[in-house]
């Protein structure tokens, strides 16, 4: 009888259980001691378990994640990287606990969640796209190109500057960096924490040693700007300054208009006379191509390698034909290579009376008993020609003319010499230079006959017909007045 009342009991029990079990399913709501995350859903239905984890995404879009890019830090927020929850499949997965399987599974469940709970994990992602914007946009500002050791003349003296280590984002790999740190799920930071991004090291160039050969004289070379009014002087000592301490490694190349511009008020400029389409023009930085080519002629006699040098459009006054280099845009630059084996040193300045100056230090390597010159040879001349126009607002009878400029061809040639004798001449370049024409221009208006007789002239281009047809109309000079008897 006994053993009958038992299984009676247990058959009661499950009947109960099962009953409760069924009046549970019919429940669309999640069982107590269920979280998603960080989320209490307990209670919850699906929607307002969906409604919840939304809120929390915005949330926990919020936070702010500490960047590292070597000694600096950015902050991010979250919502920047396009942060998401992906498995929205957990809420269906909560409403099931407690309610699957089989009434002994069930009931288990449901101890388990009396006991200890159930946590259930989010899985985190974040748009790749807009983690490489954020990291493009605010995190390779930091990017440092690696400052070579160099040196500083002083009383005429070198001093050594240590270099410092360049550093550059590595974006594809950053990008990486912080998409399995969200995916891992291992937000929010300790305070302090930061997220190092990956970046890679670039050591600087030259030490003590090497920049220790730098002592010789290898060129030098100065031109006068006397004559140049206060901008055009300005312009000048500015970039002379820009280039001043420069310090080119073997095989290094330097680029004149990289080093001297922008052509800016606040680099230094001003507006001064350059050559423009055969033309004078005020342009900012007008005088530039004085520095570029007294260094020119300073490196010519350093014997570097010239990889690049353009003549001027125009003569100039301050060098002979050829030994010219214009700076124009970024079509004309002076450029260089420092092809010796051993740093070198670029010294350049102005003084007081007007007069720029470059010298090259370096290793003297060459022989002693060896000497170089260099020489403008003038291969063509292109005389100015003459251009007659009218103008029918002047008066017959007035003329005025411009000066026009010869035109030439030349060639600059080095000659070298060993113990005083002449080894070699070589052509360094040929340079042509365009002339101006002379344009003489006669005013027409007037008595019509008179005028078209002066335009026949001019159309003919015959300026002494032309002298002749107003020579009528020019009054003649004063006579001086007598001077008194002392």
């Amino acid at each position: 009888m006994k053993r009958y009342m038992k299984y009676l009991i247990l058959g009661i029990c499950l009947l109960m259980l099962c009953a409760g079990m069924t009046v549970c399913a019919a429940e669309d709501t999640i069982l107590k001691g269920v979280m998603i995350d960080q989320v209490d859903v307990s209670g919850m239905t699906k929607k307002q378990a969906l409604e919840a984890l939304d809120a929390y995404e915005k949330k926990f879009g919020e936070q702010i994640l500490l960047l590292g890019i070597g000694e600096n830090t950015v902050e991010a927020e979250l919502s920047s990287f396009g942060v998401t929850y992906s498995n929205e499949e957990v809420v269906e997965e909560a409403l099931g606990v407690g309610r699957t399987g089989n009434i002994v599974k069930r009931y288990k469940d449901q101890k388990d969640l009396q006991h200890s709970g159930k946590i259930f994990d989010l899985i985190w992602e974040a748009d790749e796209a807009l983690v490489k914007a954020f990291v493009e946009e605010n995190c390779t500002i930091y990017d440092r190109e690696a400052e070579n050791a160099s040196l500083n003349r002083v009383n005429g003296a070198f001093e050594f500057v240590s270099g410092k280590q360049g550093i550059a984002l590595d974006v594809p790999g950053s990008v990486q960096v912080i998409l399995e740190y969200l995916k891992n799920g291992v937000l929010p930071q300790e305070d302090g924490e930061i997220l190092e991004l990956k970046t890679e090291v670039t050591e600087p160039e030259g030490s003590a040693e090497q920049l220790s050969y730098v002592q010789d004289l290898l060129g030098s070379f100065t031109t006068s700007f006397s004559t140049s009014g206060s901008n055009r002087c300005k312009n000048v000592s500015s970039g002379a300054e820009h280039i001043n301490g420069t310090v080119l490694y073997p095989g290094e190349q330097f680029s004149t208009y990289e080093t001297v511009s922008p052509f800016t008020e606040a680099n230094g400029y001003a507006m001064a006379g350059s050559y423009l389409n055969g033309e004078v023009v005020d342009s900012m930085g007008g005088g530039i191509c004085q520095v570029s080519t007294t260094l020119y002629n300073a490196v010519l006699r350093a014997e570097l390698e010239v990889s690049e040098r353009s003549p001027h459009s125009m003569t100039v006054h301050y060098v002979e034909l050829s030994e010219d280099a214009a700076i124009a845009g970024t079509y004309k630059d002076f450029k260089f290579s420092n092809s010796t084996d051993y740093p070198i040193y670029i010294e350049g300045y102005t003084t007081s009376d007007k007069k720029i100056t470059f010298n090259i230090y370096g290793k003297e390597t060459r022989d002693s008993n060896r000497t170089i010159s260099f020489e403008s040879v003038k291969v063509n001349e292109i005389p100015a020609a003459t251009i007659l126009t009218e103008n029918a607002g002047l008066p017959l009878g007035s003329k005025s003319s411009s000066r026009g400029s010869t035109g030439y061809v030349a060639e600059l040639y080095k000659i070298v010499k060993v113990n005083g004798v002449e080894t070699e001449r070589i052509k360094i370049n040929k340079s042509t230079y365009k002339g101006s024409n002379r344009v003489v221009t006669y005013g027409t208006a007037g008595d019509p006959v008179l005028s078209e007789n002066l335009r026949a002239a001019i159309a003919l281009q015959d300026e002494a017909l032309a002298d002749a047809n107003i020579a009528p109309l020019i009054p003649p000079p004063a006579e001086p007045e007598p001077v008194p008897a002392q």
